[in-house]
């Protein structure tokens, strides 16, 4: 049996009129009574006395009723557990994030936000590279991901673009390139950069960037987080492309600190930011849900 089944039983019960019961059900009367009579072929029972005028439970069907019902609430209620997730009011929101976000979005601030408008939603947050981001929201370990990409995402996923910022070269104040503006990649192929592994979208965003222009540049070290390249660029070991606020971020916050930065001769690499959640499963819902919510409270509700 399923709970459609259950459904017409009980309509019928409680109405005791298959006409009546039909109509309240939105079917076809035929199709009502073949599922009732398909439900005591199951049962091996007989639920309801038929007459012209009336129909009435048997004692079977009295006793099958009550069970009914209480299978048709338990499947109320858990849908209704469902819908509460799906729809913030309550459950688990599996946040991921890239490092370096603050000059682009406050994250703190925005779960902060979140969390005072859906004080029921437990949020776990988690940062990790943009490889394993996506890969987190694709097999549901993720809700979102706040995360940079560098092609087109997967069908299986949607996104929301938060920022697009261009690439500049970050060098140090003293370096003969500083201040420069319209630098081609050619100026810039025999640096000695400094990278961030490759699992991260700057760095697949970078090695692009060369292979599209048959450019082939040295790489001397990787580093696992943007605040060591930058300051391994302050201490003269190399440089390295990143997004431009990273760089203006960093300068206003460390004036002193021997950084400086060139630009690129466009169309420069755009850095894009975007948050990332599935699509077409119960995890994209709720991670749908939680994007939007997310939008509106940075007031960048920006196309798909």
């Amino acid at each position: 049996m399923d709970l459609r089944q259950l459904e017409h039983f009980v309509a019928v019960a409680q109405e005791r009129h298959f006409t009546r019961a039909a109509a309240k059900l939105h079917i076809v009367q035929s199709g009502l009574s073949a599922s009732i009579r398909a439900l005591e072929e199951e049962m091996g029972a007989t639920l309801f006395l038929r007459t012209t005028r009336r129909v009435n439970l048997t004692p079977a069907g009295a006793a099958f009723l009550s069970e009914a019902q209480r299978v048709l609430s338990a499947a109320e209620a858990a849908r209704n557990a469902v819908a509460e997730v799906q729809g913030l009011k309550r459950g688990r929101l599996l946040v991921g994030a890239i490092q370096g976000l603050a000059p682009f979005i406050d994250l703190p601030r925005l779960l902060g936000a979140f969390r005072r408008e859906h004080p029921q939603v437990d949020i776990q947050l988690r940062f990790d590279d943009t490889a394993a981001l996506i890969e987190g929201v694709l097999d549901g370990r993720l809700d979102i991901a706040f995360t940079q990409f560098v092609e087109a995402p997967p069908p299986e996923l949607a996104a929301r673009m938060l920022a697009c910022d261009p690439l500049v070269l970050a060098c140090p104040g003293s370096h003969r390139l500083a201040g420069q503006r319209g630098l081609s990649l050619e100026a810039i192929a025999g640096e000695a950069f400094i990278d961030l592994p490759a699992g991260h979208g700057t760095r697949q965003l970078v090695n692009q960037t060369f292979a599209a222009a048959s450019l082939a540049r040295r790489s001397d070290f990787e580093v696992n987080d943007l605040t060591m390249q930058l300051d391994m660029v302050a201490h003269g070991l190399g440089v390295a492309l990143v997004p431009e606020l990273v760089v203006q971020s960093r300068m206003r916050a460390e004036p002193q600190a021997p950084i400086g930065f060139a630009t690129l001769a466009e169309p420069e690499p755009c850095w894009e930011l975007a948050v990332v959640y599935g699509r077409h499963t119960d995890t994209g819902r709720a991670g749908s849900a939680a994007a939007e919510a997310c939008l509106r409270l940075l007031g960048a509700p920006l196309p798909a």
